[in-house]
């Protein structure tokens, strides 16, 4: 029976939970404080509402589920974009349509993981599939890493290649492919293609650049499977992690250790957390499975950046 992990990010300097309850979240990013909605935190703040009220932009939905359109609702004029900083990394925070900021913090709870693995095999290479902003990519590719970065969104891609730019990383052999995840991958098959290591984060629903369809419950399965034979003779491992999914970490780590079964290495699962600055208390934030040939990401349940 595989044990399911919590896993927290490290303490980042520019970015905190503040605070969450009543259907919402209270962040600080930099120097800017935002509220947005969080449809797990159906518990009570621990800070007054005057706090809350205090924060510099408020996201309102106008209609569609929980990632659908919105407005923000600002109490002072904030940047159209303004800098973040893990590390060495650099990168820039946006407010979206769809109330995301271009980071999603609680995946760097794996870059201390993805930092071993690559420093294991010098100039490793690295899939990254939904990769977003890039955050990932471009800590992958500080490590040595050779990088293959994969998204349907243009403006996505564009975004991280202006985040490589500023985390001065404009040499490191990064590739920015605008794409289809699925059709890139059956290509990858069959031109031979192998890759040490694979990163993927699957929206529940998408749309490629072409208009296709992308259904996690549907088509994960068979993603997965895949990208197990893209995988080199000797891999360093597979990450997995979703988000706003009815499915469970149990059924990410089943789904990963069965296509990854022919290969030696241990599989571990979970749950990616954000820690409240004053309370601790912990908000899930996404799921996850990892395949690895080391010690997975839950033997140092915080590491430093």
């Amino acid at each position: 029976m595989p044990a399911l992990h919590l896993l927290a990010p490290p303490a980042w300097d520019d970015y905190e939970l503040l605070d969450s309850g009543n259907g919402a979240k209270f962040e600080r990013f930099g120097a800017y404080s935002l509220v947005r909605p969080e449809t797990q935190a159906i518990w009570p703040p621990n800070l007054p509402e005057r706090e809350w009220q205090r924060a510099d932009a408020t996201f309102e939905k106008t209609k569609g589920g929980d990632d659908g359109p919105g407005q923000w609702q600002f109490r002072r004029t904030l940047p159209d974009q303004w800098q973040l900083h893990y590390n060495n990394l650099k990168f820039w925070v946006r407010l979206t349509p769809f109330r995301h900021t271009g980071v999603f913090p609680e995946h760097s709870a794996h870059w201390g993981w993805l930092g071993r693995q690559i420093a294991a095999r010098p100039g490793a290479t690295v899939l990254v599939l939904f990769g977003y902003t890039g955050l990932s990519s471009l800590y992958a590719a500080a490590a040595g890493a050779r990088v293959t970065h994969v998204d349907a969104s243009k403006p996505a891609v564009l975004w991280a290649q202006s985040n490589q730019q500023l985390s001065g990383l404009a040499e490191r052999p990064i590739r920015w492919l605008i794409d289809d995840v699925g059709k890139f991958v059956g290509r990858e098959l069959r031109r031979g293609s192998s890759y040490d290591l694979i990163l993927m984060d699957p929206p529940v629903f998408g749309r490629g650049p072409n208009g296709e369809i992308w259904r996690l419950h549907e088509q994960l399965p068979a993603l997965v499977e895949q990208c197990a034979q893209l995988l080199s003779k000797e891999p360093l491992g597979v990450l997995l992690s979703a988000y706003a999914t009815n499915m469970s970490a149990l059924t990410l780590s089943n789904l990963l250790e069965a296509g990854t079964a022919t290969k030696q290495g241990t599989t571990s699962a979970g749950e990616l957390v954000l820690r409240e600055q004053h309370s601790g208390r912990l908000l899930p934030a996404a799921l996850y499975a990892c395949w690895s040939r080391g010690p997975g990401p839950h033997i140092t349940r915080e590491e430093k950046p």
